[in-house]
């Protein structure tokens, strides 16, 4: 399978759960190619935005991943070339 380019967009709602997605972004790290935390205080939430390299099962993977995390929500978009 050929490795695409993706961008996941990461907002945490529940500020505790920080700590599982920063572990399950470790995990994956050997996929991570660059990686923006902004804590947006004044709104009480964090927004990340993950660039990665992988194929489309792995990107579904981690997507499917830190979805199910408590007070997070994740959407990406994955180029249509490699």
């Amino acid at each position: 399978m050929e490795n695409r380019i993706a961008i996941l967009s990461v907002i945490i709602d529940d500020l505790s759960s920080s700590e599982a997605v920063n572990s399950l972004l470790h995990e994956y790290n050997s996929i991570i190619v660059g990686r923006m935390g902004i804590p947006y205080r004044e709104r009480g939430v964090s927004v990340i935005a993950v660039v990665v390299d992988a194929d489309t099962d792995t990107i579904s993977a981690v997507t499917g991943k830190l979805g199910k995390i408590p007070g997070v929500s994740v959407k990406s978009a994955v180029s249509k070339n490699k």
